[in-house]
């Protein structure tokens, strides 16, 4: 046996003729609309009065059902037009800033993830840097009894001076 396989799967399912039912809807609200309009203007008023405004209202919503741009529907468009103009143009990147999504079925991953970000995130002091730099990497092997004590201290005065600025 043999089947009928559908070959654009994409497109939206017709209604009546071309139409889909997002179509029809955006034709009966927009219709609806200028109807009104038309109703209540034209029992009192000349054509020059109720036209424009029927007239508005018929385009927009012409262009709601039928208009595409660039292969977008108008109102996707629209929303597209819009963001580009409110949003701010300039983005900027912030190197190790912000937390990366890790899902949660991946603990094993989140756990070095996490390890690498504590370490970006240590900050050494300028005598450990230039230690580090003047030994090409050696610093913590050829550290003197004396040194390791020093830097034990500086540590605890960092310490406290940021416990100091966290309760003031």
């Amino acid at each position: 046996m043999q089947f009928k396989v559908p070959q654009d799967v994409q497109r939206e399912d017709t209604i009546i003729g071309p139409l889909t039912i997002k179509q029809l809807l955006i034709l009966g609200v927009g219709g609806g609309i200028a109807y009104t309009i038309y109703v209540s203007l034209s029992k009192n008023n000349f054509i020059e009065i109720w036209l424009p405004p029927v007239a508005i209202i018929s385009g927009i919503t012409l262009a709601f059902a039928f208009l595409k741009i660039h292969g977008l529907a108008f109102y996707i468009f629209l929303m597209c037009f819009l963001e580009y103009h409110i949003l701010p143009r300039n983005r900027f990147w912030i190197q190790a800033t912000g937390y990366p999504f890790i899902p949660p079925f991946e603990e094993k991953k989140k756990a070095s993830v996490v390890k690498k970000n504590d370490s970006l995130k240590k900050r050494k002091t300028l005598t450990e840097l230039t230690k580090v730099l003047d030994t090409a990497g050696g610093a913590d092997q050829k550290e003197s009894h004396e040194e390791k004590e020093l830097s034990k201290i500086e540590r605890k005065e960092g310490l406290q001076t940021l416990i100091n600025q966290n309760y003031k």
